[in-house]
This record gives structure tokens, C-alpha cells and sequence, in this order.
């Protein structure tokens, strides 16, 4: 997955980041996470892998584009069903639907951390740009204020 993220791109960024990169560094965090009691890390790493995956088809939507929320999880929706066909269906399938599914919809502690773990991936790559840029990125820093969680994960 090639595609660039979106919001680098409107701020001009050169050489921004994937969608994959994105998403891989996100497993990574989960992946490098220190235990965390009833969380499940191995299902953090899948839904990090996967909470993205329909962007591949829809692009990466941001809310500079206009479009509804409702609107865009349509489009994703839609996409994610065409994906799973593609795979044929069967166990797979249903198991990145039912992730990807569990991130849009924060329907677990996993899926709460990942979200997290998605804001602090932005915030560190807007730190990145703007000292490697000379740009200032104060919006994806303002976005994410008072939006991360600061508590211990519980079911």
C-alpha cells in the first residue's frame, strides 16, 4: 500500500508517509507495548495491522475533505467487504472484518489502545516533519489534545 497519508500531503510534506508505514508502525507499538493486564497485545497487533486496510481502495479520507463521518465508514465498509471477497471469504476474511470492525466501532480495550496508539503515531510523525520540514503542525497536535486516554485499560 503505497498510498500517501493525506494530511501530510495538504501540508506539503515531502516523501510523507503510507498508509502502510503508518500502520506498521502502529503493529510495532503494539507489538513493543509493555504488558498490559486484560488486554490481549497478539489482537492489538492484528487490529493496528488492519484498522486502516480499506483506504487502500477509498484513499485516506480526512475531515479537510467534507465528507460525513457516517459517510466514510460507508465507504470503507463497502470497501472492506470487497477486500474479504477478493480473499474468498471463509474464516480469514471474517476474522480482518471483525477487526476492522471492533477499531471503527471501539468495541474493545484493544481496540481503545489501538485508537490511542493511532493519535500518538500522528503526533510523532508531526514532531518528525516539522524538525526535519521547519514546518509548524500545530493542528495535529491540538486535534489529538485531551483525546488520549490516561488511564489503565480495562474491559
Amino acid at each position: 500500500q503505497t498510498t500517501k497519508r493525506k494530511g501530510w500531503i495538504n501540508h506539503s510534506i515531502k516523501g510523507p508517509e503510507s498508509i502502510a508505514d503508518h500502520m506498521y508502525r502502529m503493529a510495532l507499538m503494539a507489538l513493543i507495548a509493555d504488558d498490559l493486564p486484560a488486554v490481549n497485545r497478539e489482537r492489538c497487533i492484528k487490529i493496528a495491522i488492519v484498522h486502516d486496510i480499506a483506504e487502500a481502495i477509498v484513499g485516506d479520507i480526512t475531515p479537510s475533505d467534507g465528507i460525513p463521518k457516517a459517510e466514510k465508514s460507508r465507504r470503507e465498509q463497502e470497501a472492506l467487504n470487497e477486500m474479504c471477497e477478493v480473499l474468498g471469504g471463509g474464516s480469514t476474511a471474517e476474522e480482518i472484518k471483525g477487526l476492522w470492525e471492533e477499531y471503527e466501532n471501539n468495541s474493545s480495550v484493544e481496540a481503545n489502545l489501538v485508537k490511542d496508539f493511532d493519535k500518538v503515531e500522528m503526533i510523532l510523525q508531526a514532531l518528525e516533519y516539522e524538525k526535519e520540514h521547519g514546518k509548524v503542525l500545530d493542528e495535529f497536535f491540538l486535534s489529538t489534545a485531551g483525546n488520549v486516554i490516561d488511564q489503565p485499560y480495562r474491559p
